[in-house]
């Protein structure tokens, strides 16, 4: 059976070439047992998962990389989000009057605006606009990749409501004419891959089946979970940027202040001391 959860680098010896291969299973599930989505919208989610954890890693830094899109089509809003140490979250919101049907990138989203955030713990955050030209997810990130990073980028992503798998290829900057030829090949071969492979084998033999001509590096394997990063102190500023007079007024009202992740349904509930104390500049913990 295939490893579940597991992200792994490769690269082209002597080339300017390299990879990501990404399983999850357990995380995937966890996420999709936090809403009842339809199964066009699950596997989307699962894409997009994947995507956010292939594209994480590219960075050099500890931080975030997430992926999220807004639409006015049945899915008004789709976000993945994957850490430095390979934590993942993500949601998805669908537009309650919409019947959801199996369609392309554009069906599920309608017109709307994609992005991709890199947010670093230390230094500034980074937001560079997905084209919405292609019909697949892949297509959309690998226009993203072309033009705002200037690297030639093949994505390949699939997800079946229970598994997703992702593989990504890429073309680093200082390639020589042989890394041309080789990236040629490599492409090719790549573009054979199909969902069964990519779903059901594991980082080895699915390597080994398109690239077992060329001389590749496989780097350990990481795992990945699913961990949401909300907390009481990350509500609580949430809470601050709604403003004193909002709060205040929602205790008259209600008598307490209750918020829930979006992500994984965790209710933190506050009562007018904290609310006090969090206008008089104390900081909770």
């Amino acid at each position: 059976m295939q490893a579940s959860d597991q992200f792994r680098k490769f690269l082209f010896e002597h080339s300017q070439i390299r990879g990501a291969w990404v399983h999850l299973r357990d995380s995937y599930n966890d996420i999709l047992t936090q809403t009842d989505y339809p199964e066009p919208v699950a596997r989307l989610l699962g894409e997009s998962l994947v995507a956010s954890v292939l594209m994480s890693s590219t960075l050099k830094f500890n931080g975030t990389l997430s992926l999220q899109a807004n639409g006015e089509g049945p899915v008004t809003t789709l976000l993945a989000e994957c850490s430095h140490d390979r934590y993942i979250r993500g949601i998805a919101r669908v537009d309650e009057g919409a019947s959801v049907t199996d369609g392309d990138l554009g069906d599920l989203l309608g017109q709307g605006r994609m992005a991709i955030t890199i947010t670093p713990e230390r230094g500034q955050r980074y937001q560079g606009v997905v084209p919405r030209e292609s019909d697949s997810l892949a297509g959309a990130l690998e226009e993203y990749f072309e033009r705002s990073e200037q690297l030639a980028t093949r994505l390949f992503l699939f997800a079946d409501g229970q598994q997703s798998a992702g593989l990504l290829i890429q073309r680093l900057p200082g390639a020589t004419a042989e890394d041309n030829e080789l990236w040629e090949r490599v492409e090719h071969l790549a573009a054979t891959i199909t969902a069964e492979e990519l779903l059901d084998l594991d980082s080895e033999t699915v390597l080994h089946r398109l690239f077992h001509e060329e001389e590749v590096r496989l780097f350990d394997r990481e795992p990945v979970a699913f961990r949401c990063t909300c907390s009481r102190d990350r509500t609580l500023a949430a809470l601050s940027s709604i403003g004193k007079e909002e709060c205040y007024s929602i205790l008259d009202e209600q008598g307490t202040i209750e918020m829930d992740c979006q992500f994984c349904h965790t209710t933190y509930r506050f009562q007018r001391i904290d609310i006090d104390q969090l206008f008089s500049g104390h900081t909770l913990h």
